[in-house]
């Protein structure tokens, strides 16, 4: 791209923009309209929220909030609903979502949100509530919580796991790739009818797994519909003559369709016989860049190959985090301490992580706080971030430690406890002389949502992993006052170090394959593979969190009455009501939500400080001027001016990903972030190839 072309897609740029302004604000007004309208039905003295909710697209809870007065009896009483049989006219559909996991059941895991998709909007105040985090009961109501679930632990697997025929699908140009042979198909509309059709057709012993490699067929209506999972979730229920959506079978039994923006899931079975078919995103294993569907191939081949050298019976799955979890099952030791397998903690200890312990930190710093016009934005990203924190994990039995019990220890107990494997109940207070970036996550109004307090002398009351707490008593500019008002306190141990090491091998292998090849596409291929190695352990370990499980489903519009009551509606069109909602966690003898929450923690701490040993060196954004961090992203750091941290393609390492020169209109949405950023990069790649 040279300099005109760069302005003129800057120029188109700016009119999607515009058009996507306006179009936000006709939905504005249209949904200001559906709020009047549901405010005049509450009015009528028989109106039901539940009939109301499927007619405006929206959920229970939300025409209760629009309509304080259609709640329900024991809702106003603040008591738990029972939860509704799914009616006969509803149609059940599995999500099963890469991140986090895919389970072995016909329901699935929260998936978490598209950042590019559109959102329902917040209802009028809804932002503003503020969102509390549970504690643990005070009574022996709480101590019982402190146990493992009954007859459920991950035990090493005694059965070899069966590859999948696999064919790779351009519905761009209807390149197909099988095996060592290529055809050209026609994909008529490219509807999952027509794909079906054309790959059974061309390969008529039949395949289990397309992946699409370009095209996103499932994007082709987008034009029709208001949210691109509407458009998505048409695509994969439209007719398939032949076909039905799958039941599930086999060890890894998964069952329906998997409705995602981007990276859908659809999953089909012969009307008669026993013939079974995925048709998947490529996606969910990396990002490509215009690769053809040979390069793409040629990157599993050298994936597959690359992790035989650690498993003999390794086989690549649907998805990274189900082939993570798998890889993982087969590091369970066969003699020794945990050769029975690692028991899965209680419900409520699950239950609890599950709503305190987030993710990865994503923070934009706006104005003030750093100054309008930056004079340059630096991105450093941390390398293969989460593999840096898988040495040490909890392991056992949980203790509780209340606050009577951590304020009779030592100082040297203390510090023992906050820098092992705990998940703490703490209340913070920020020093009074503090002018840098948060330390420590608090729960935001919103699902899921966490900010990070800075403004000196705020008080706030949260839960926090121990390399996070560690930081913020230990940090070189000012410690922070944390007071322990509960916790829970695991054994050290290694569960996941086996596994991790060799992932990271792998991943070694194939980066320099990629560096050295001498062949353009097989250099290219060892690099996708090796981002693949990234997947399975990010996913994998997404995958050990185990979210509770939200059933996806679709009723026919002349049948809305039989939408379950607790469901929220997702999307519906002219035949169709899309529809979810959750149902608990399941008996997964894989859920361990304790590692997953401390490698999180630990990603997050190091991306305010680490220590370099061998280069007697510290970088993150503490060791930054005040002022100078404009944002966090999961695991990389943009900054206004670089620095010069060590980088030996270690995993961990911050690495320089782009450097955008000033000035520089500080970013005040994600959306002008992300634009930023791939700006950064462009122009760093320009900067070294020149």
């Amino acid at each position: 791209m040279d300099a005109q072309s760069y302005s003129t897609a800057l120029a188109d740029l700016r009119a999607v923009r515009d058009q996507i302004k306006k179009t936000r604000a006709t939905l504005a007004k249209q949904e200001a309209d559906r709020d009047k309208r549901i405010i005049q039905l509450a009015s009528y003295e028989k109106a039901k929220a539940e009939r109301i909710a499927p007619a405006a697209g929206l959920g229970v809870a939300d025409i209760v909030a629009l309509a304080p007065a259609l709640a329900p009896d024991s809702l106003a009483a603040n008591d738990p609903q029972p939860q509704a049989p799914t009616p006969p006219a509803a149609q059940a559909t599995a999500e099963s979502a890469p991140r986090p996991p895919q389970p072995t059941a016909s329901a699935s895991p929260v998936p978490r949100p598209d950042p590019a998709e559109t959102r329902a909007p917040q209802l009028p105040g809804a932002s503003e509530t503020p969102r509390d985090l549970p504690s643990i009961p005070a009574d022996s109501t709480g101590d019982a919580w402190f146990s493992h679930t009954s007859g459920l632990a991950s035990t090493r697997p005694n059965f070899t796991q069966q590859a999948r025929s696999t064919v790779f699908l351009d519905t761009t140009t209807g390149v197909l790739v099988h095996r060592n042979q290529t055809h050209h198909l026609d994909l008529a509309d490219r509807s999952a009818a027509d794909i079906l059709t054309a790959v059974f057709h061309t390969i008529p012993e039949g395949v289990e797994r397309i992946y699409i490699t370009a095209g996103d067929p499932w994007h082709r209506d987008t034009g029709r519909y208001p949210y691109l999972r509407d458009a998505v979730s048409a695509w994969l229920n439209a007719p398939t003559p032949g076909w039905r959506t799958d039941t599930g079978r086999g060890r890894d039994r998964m069952a329906g369709h998997f409705v995602h923006a981007r990276n859908p899931v659809g999953r089909y079975q012969r009307d008669k016989g026993e013939q079974h078919v995925e048709i998947r995103s490529v996606g969910e294993w990396f990002d490509i860049d215009g690769d053809d569907p040979h390069t793409i191939r040629d990157a599993f081949v050298l994936l597959w190959q690359a992790l035989r050298r650690h498993w003999n019976d390794a086989v690549l799955m649907g998805s990274p985090s189900q082939t993570g979890r798998d890889l993982w099952t087969r590091t369970i030791p066969q003699r020794g301490q945990y050769s029975d397998g690692f028991p899965v903690l209680s419900e409520e200890l699950r239950g609890l992580l599950h709503a305190t312990a987030g993710q990865g930190r994503n923070e934009l710093i706006t104005p003030p706080r750093v100054p309008e016009q930056l004079p340059q934005l630096v991105e450093y990203d941390r390398t293969f971030a989460y593999a840096k924190h898988t040495w040490k994990s909890p392991v056992g039995t949980p203790r509780r430690i209340t606050a009577h019990t951590f304020a009779a220890w030592s100082q040297k107990e203390q510090m023992r406890a906050l820098y092992g494997c705990g998940h703490w109940q703490i209340r913070v207070t920020v020093p009074d002389t503090w002018n840098h970036v948060g330390l420590l996550p608090a729960p935001a109004p919103g699902d899921r949502a966490w900010h990070y307090p800075a403004e000196p002398g705020t008080t706030f009351t949260t839960w926090a992993g121990g390399p996070e707490i560690h930081t913020a008593l230990t940090n070189p500019l000012t410690p922070w006052k944390i007071e322990i008002l509960d916790g829970i306190l695991w054994d050290d141990g290694k569960p996941l170090d086996d596994w991790a090491k060799k992932l990271k091998e792998t991943w070694t292998n194939l980066s320099a394959q990629a560096h050295f090849h001498g062949d353009a596409q097989q250099a290219r291929a060892a690099h996708l593979a090796s981002r693949a190695v990234r997947s399975i352990l990010l996913y994998g370990i997404g995958a050990f969190a185990q979210r509770p499980r939200m059933v996806t489903g679709t009723t026919p519009r002349s049948l809305e009455r039989d939408v379950p009551p607790d469901a929220e509606i997702i999307g519906f069109n002219d035949e169709l009501i899309t529809w979810q909602k959750p149902t608990g966690f399941a008996r997964d003898p894989n859920a361990h939500p304790e590692w997953a929450a401390a490698i999180w923690s630990g990603a997050r701490a190091a991306l305010l400080y680490q220590r370099h040993r061998d280069d007697d060196t510290h970088a993150g954004a503490l060791h930054t001027p005040p002022g100078t961090v404009v944002a966090f992203r999961t695991d990389a750091l943009y900054l206004t001016q670089p620095h010069n941290w060590p980088y030996h393609h270690q995993p961990g390492d911050y690495l320089l990903r782009g450097h955008l020169t000033g000035p520089v209109t500080a970013p005040t949405a994600e959306e002008e972030l992300l634009t930023l950023r791939d700006a950064g990069r462009a122009a760093l790649t320009t900067e070294r190839e020149a």
